[in-house]
């Protein structure tokens, strides 16, 4: 289960970085709009212009990997062994029967400072 874990971290990894890279690359939107107001011609104003090109389409796919292996590493982080118990669920005085007795909780120690020598009456 760990090696499985380990791999859908470097798929996700590796599809983050990839998904950084190329939405880096790509020529925005809005750089066509300067264009058309007088500064050389463009093919749209506002509209779509044409179908998506090679980037966009990776950067599409890149993002559904990264979404199902994030899901993925979700699901298995929420997955735990039923024979395990948390260290938070477990009181903290339970000693298991068969521990030696050297291990049984000790009693409190006094306190370390004068408290216990000034008269109450």
């Amino acid at each position: 289960m760990n090696v499985i874990v380990n791999v859908i971290l470097a798929v996700q990894m590796l599809a983050a970085l990839a998904m950084i890279g190329l939405i880096l690359i790509q020529h925005g939107k809005g750089a066509d709009m300067g264009a058309a107001f007088g500064s050389g011609s463009s093919g749209s104003l506002f509209g779509a212009s044409g179908s998506a090109n090679f980037l966009s389409r990776t950067t599409a796919v890149l993002a559904a990997v990264f979404f199902v292996s994030t899901l993925a590493l979700a699901y298995f982080g929420n997955a735990r062994p039923a024979s395990s118990g948390s260290v938070l669920e477990t009181p903290a005085a339970a000693v298991p029967a068969s521990a030696p007795a050297s291990e049984a909780p000790a009693a409190p120690a006094t306190p370390a400072s004068g408290a216990a020598q000034i008269p109450t009456k």
